[in-house]
């Protein structure tokens, strides 16, 4: 594949993305300096670990024959090739790799979060879903994020403190993957998080700027400020950081399964902390815990090219606003225009605006809202969509469609905030099977109280905080029990069948533009997965088109503009982990981020 020097640009500037906007600091990537800073951060791990780290700084993928494990940080990648390494499975690998990243990356995922989990399984070569999101406590009411007046309260006066805390899924998850595909004992996948826990590790770039930027909200709890603001300073860059009570709620998970999580010790500083939130308690009560129930799901699946894209349905949005974009896109030769046509991009932006304005209007727990999935990615319904492409300049404006619906239900347009945060692994194991699973606790530091060594999601604040809008209900609005909409959208890509591509990332609502453009380089534009991975960020979502700052992007500045659209230059921090499954595997890292590859 011929690139040209726009897109060679692009590539290389694409390596360098710095730090999230001020506003969304609370989850931004703090910058982390040249690649050297980071290796020689890690490269103590293992040699496997520094190799990788240099590949990833001269922009090349990790190759291996047997298996490998992509995730965001090379403590929690080390842990999990151990696993893989000695014969374990991909869902194996996968509780060794999210017990590390609680510990190493706390404020983007842990146990105190949720998670949406694919998995291709080689024996019987079908792909199904868990759901492991949180749920609005059985206490709650619609009305939790509106004031006395009935308005929506600010964000961060919802986010920070015990009311914006649902019910975490995350370990729930962990071990229904592990009974279903693991074959590991189960104790020793906690190992190396415990030894980390006890013995320490050191506190990382990005970690020391993301806790330096969010002092303020950090400093409100005690036991939160205690643990990274030690004597009311943040924690340094190299400090050497333990963590014993988290070392401890391992151990309780390790003998005793998810069940040392939801009830006992765990689940009484869990309540405590919600429910003891001064200033902002939460509803959170042992009942919501000890009910907790992981929901396996079928997967959404959407036909792209010679591939079908697969990945979780609601209540994400992920699978279903990725699929309508590729499934719009199809109708247009993309391969032809090129990555730096800004025609190609015109497609890509208007594509992902009537994605999301059916998302606001119709996505959300389908367990409590009738929901016309089908309808949303059928074949005869995204053509018509994308026929809305065939001029020439950006459409002035976008509405949601009229899908198939299986039920005559009206629903009103959705205005929740999803704020950039999370983590994203990708596995391939030496029997075949694939795992991608995108983790969250949501905003940076979740609801910024901690329990039992570990901080607890915002997750609530997913929801709409209106419930109606002129009379009309909001498809996304909290009702007890329920799963808020999210945006993540872990996938794995088949072509003939079999798996291709195992791919997802962190950012908010923009996870959906960042995995939909890293299929299209992939497939569309020839790229290998670390290019792929690479390559610099346009997002549009709701009108604007968001440019990553710092890369070649900036060149379709002027030229997307004349074509009608509103252009913001900014950073653009994603997380994508990439595998892809071929002749061996490759693996890519985000290189804005601290991520890595390891295969063998």
């Amino acid at each position: 594949m011929r690139y040209s020097a726009v897109v060679l640009g692009m590539l290389a500037a694409g390596a360098s993305a710095g730090a999230a906007m001020a506003q969304e600091a609370a989850d931004a990537v703090a910058p982390e300096g040249a690649a050297a800073t980071v290796a020689a951060e890690f490269s103590d791990i293992s040699p496997e670990v520094a190799a990788a780290l240099q590949a990833k700084a001269a922009g090349t993928p990790v190759q291996a024959d047997n298996w490998m494990v992509a995730a965001a940080n090379p403590h929690a990648v080390a842990a999990g090739a151990k696993v893989l390494k000695a014969g374990g499975t991909a869902a194996d690998a996968m509780v060794a790799v999210q017990s590390v990243l609680g510990l190493v990356e706390p404020q983007s995922s842990g146990l105190g979060g949720g998670a949406f989990l694919v998995w291709y399984d080689a024996k019987t070569g079908e792909v199904t879903t868990l759901d492991g999101r949180e749920t609005a406590p059985l206490a709650a009411t619609p009305r939790l994020f509106q004031d006395e007046n009935g308005e929506p309260m600010k964000f961060f006066d919802a986010v920070v403190g015990g009311r914006s805390v649902g019910t975490p899924g995350t370990p729930a998850l962990m071990e229904a993957a592990h009974r279903r595909w693991g074959q590991a004992n189960w104790p020793s996948l906690f190992e190396d998080a415990i030894a980390l826990a006890d013995g320490g590790f050191s506190v990382s770039p990005r970690l020391a700027g993301l806790i330096e930027r969010d002092a303020d909200r950090l400093s409100r709890w005690p036991e939160t400020a205690a643990y990274f603001l030690p004597g009311g300073t943040p924690l340094a860059e190299g400090a050497t950081l333990t963590n014993p009570a988290y070392g401890d709620t391992l151990r309780h998970i390790a003998r005793d399964g998810a069940q040392g999580f939801y009830t006992g010790p765990v689940a009484e500083a869990i309540t405590s902390a919600v429910r003891g939130a001064e200033g902002n308690p939460g509803l959170l009560s042992a009942m919501d815990l000890a009910l907790y129930q992981v929901k396996e799901r079928p997967a959404v699946c959407v036909t792209y090219r010679a591939f079908e894209a697969c990945g979780m349905g609601p209540p994400s949005s992920g699978a279903l606003t990725v699929g309508q974009i590729l499934g719009m896109l199809g109708n247009y030769d993309l391969a032809a225009l090129g990555a730096d046509n800004p025609e190609a991009w015109r497609l890509i932006g208007d594509a992902s605006r009537l994605a999301f304005a059916d998302r606001g209007r119709y996505m959300a727990d389908s367990d409590f809202v009738p929901m016309p999935t089908k309808g949303l990615v059928a074949q005869d319904y995204l053509a018509d969509r994308a026929n809305l492409l065939s001029g020439d300049d950006a459409l002035p404006e976008v509405a949601p469609g009229n899908p198939a619906f299986d039920h005559a239900l009206n629903f009103a347009d959705d205005e929740s905030i999803e704020f950039p945060s999370t983590s994203h692994i990708s596995i391939v194991d030496q029997y075949g099977n694939v795992l991608s699973m995108t983790t969250t606790i949501e905003n940076g530091f979740g609801s910024r109280v901690m329990a039992a060594g570990f901080l607890l999601n915002n997750e609530l604040t997913d929801f709409s905080f209106r419930t109606h809008r002129d009379g009309v209900p909001i498809a996304n609005r909290l009702e007890p029990g329920k799963r808020p909409r999210s945006s993540m959208a872990p996938t794995i890509v088949l072509k003939d069948g079999k798996p291709a591509l195992a791919v997802g990332s962190p950012g908010g609502s923009r996870i959906i533009g960042y995995v939909a453009k890293t299929i299209v380089a992939w497939a569309d534009w020839g790229m290998d997965v670390q290019q792929a991975v690479g390559l610099p960020h346009l997002v549009n979502r709701f009108g604007t088109y968001d440019l990553e700052a710092g890369t070649e992007a900036t060149a379709l500045e002027q030229p997307l503009s004349e074509m009608g659209f509103e252009v913001n230059t900014r950073d653009l921090t994603s997380g994508l982990h990439v595998i892809e499954i071929g002749e061996g595997l490759k693996g890519a890292a985000d290189p804005r981020r601290e991520g890595i590859a390891l295969g063998g």
